[in-house]
C-alpha cells in the first residue's frame, strides 16, 4: 500500500469511529462520553496533519535533525582504546 492509501484508510476508520460514537450520544451521556467524543476529534485533526504533511513538497521519511542508524553491527575496532563502563579498564582488577 502506498502512503496516501494508508491514509486513507485511516480516514475511513476514524470516521467511522466517530459514526460509532454517534451513535452511543442517544444511549450515554456524562464526561465519558464527551472524552471519547474530544479524542475522536483529536484524531481526525492528527490525521489531517500527517495527510497535509505527506502531500508537502520535499517531504522526507524523516524529519529533520534525525538521522537513521543502521541495525548492522559496529565494527568492534573501534572499541579498543574504551573501557567498559562500570567495569573498569580491560586485563585490571577491581579494588
Amino acid at each position: 500500500m502506498s502512503l496516501d492509501d494508508d491514509l486513507t484508510v485511516i480516514q475511513r476508520c476514524v470516521d467511522e469511529l466517530a459514526r460509532a460514537v454517534g451513535r452511543l450520544q442517544p444511549q450515554l451521556v456524562g464526561p465519558d462520553l464527551r472524552r471519547v467524543r474530544a479524542d475522536t476529534d483529536h484524531l481526525r485533526e492528527s490525521v489531517a496533519l500527517l495527510r497535509a504533511s505527506a502531500a508537502a513538497p520535499g517531504a522526507s521519511p524523516l524529519p529533520q535533525g534525525l538521522v537513521s542508524i543502521p541495525d548492522t553491527p559496529y565494527d568492534s575496532s573501534l572499541w579498543t582504546d574504551s573501557d567498559d563502563e562500570g567495569l573498569g579498564a580491560r586485563n585490571r582488577h577491581a579494588p
